[in-house]
């Protein structure tokens, strides 16, 4: 890579770390976007530095990756954000003069709504048999903590030990941007951890253990693609046709919750959306509680 992109993106993406608290998946999807700025730059005009970009090269660039590579709307989106983190920080440098982001318009992108389980369907998947050994026990306490709380799986690899509220029922969670909320749990839920904790991890402990609740065999904490094969090997031990990953319980937590009157701002708070536009698409899904509504109180239903 030529030193001067290879200098502005590492210096734009130390900043986004630190100052903008990103998470490491974003920090991930910022630097193959912009990487993949500097590779077309080379290829098509070779020699050019991050302070003389144009306008039509960041167009040129753009359309060949949705053309060319054919990337999705939803791909697009996300390389759209990471130019503009990487216009702003070009122009707070004083390394670019003039504003390239007319060039940056966002894809129109269609409202995909998000897949859910039935209430049916998560009792059928809570009710597997497990065998009561450590990671039966932290197998049970984990689906329990998913769908009784919303988590992404990254915010469950690291839950700690102190996060685990016992008397208050609350999980302290650290989610994107390194933003602190209170989720609460229930009953079920801190039976099933209570009973991994005094049965289940202590088993497991080894010399470099650290204090996240979740650990996998090794004694080390969960990865995000384990809790998936969990999930996925839990699906199919209930025999629950569908494919199901750790998202749709937290799609389903939320539906759910919606379903049975909580309110949307309530919701927000606990998925720890920055925006109540994000936890709208809800209102989309719970299609069957709007007709109840509809058809037990409008005077001609």
């Amino acid at each position: 890579m030529n030193p001067a992109w290879e200098e502005a993106i590492e210096n734009c993406l130390g900043y986004l770390a630190t100052e903008k608290s990103h998470a490491v998946n974003t920090q991930l999807i910022n630097r193959i976007s912009l990487e993949a700025l500097a590779a077309w730059m080379e290829k098509n005009h070779p020699g050019r530095a991050p302070g003389s970009l144009t306008t039509e090269e960041v167009r040129g660039f753009l359309r060949t990756q949705r053309t060319e590579r054919k990337l999705a709307p939803t791909s697009m989106k996300m390389m759209v954000v990471a130019l503009r983190h990487f216009f702003a920080c070009l122009k707070r440098e004083g390394i670019l003069e003039h504003d390239l982001l007319p060039a940056l318009e966002l894809p129109r992108l269609d409202r995909l709504l998000p897949g859910t389980l039935s209430e049916a369907e998560v009792e059928q998947l809570l009710a597997v048999e497990l065998p009561e050994t450590p990671l039966g026990f932290r197998d049970r306490a984990l689906l329990e903590v998913l769908y009784a709380s919303g988590l992404r799986a990254s915010e469950i690899t690291s839950l700690r030990l102190e996060n685990v509220l016992h008397e208050e029922r609350l999980l302290r969670v650290i989610g994107k941007g390194n933003k602190e909320r209170l989720v609460p749990v229930g009953e079920k839920a801190l039976t099933a951890i209570d009973r991994w904790l005094n049965r289940g991890r202590p088993l497991l402990i080894k010399p470099k253990t650290g204090g996240e609740l979740f650990l996998g065999a090794h004694g080390r904490r969960l990865t995000t693609a384990r809790i998936w094969q969990i999930v996925q090997e839990m699906a199919r031990l209930a025999g629950l046709q569908k494919k199901i990953w750790p998202h749709l319980l937290r799609h389903s937590f939320a539906t759910h919750l919606l379903s049975h009157g909580a309110d949307l701002r309530a919701i927000q708070e606990m998925l720890g959306h920055a925006s109540l536009a994000t936890t709208q698409i809800y209102t989309h899904v719970d299609e069957t509680r709007l007709k109840e509504v509809h058809r037990r109180f409008h005077p001609r239903a």
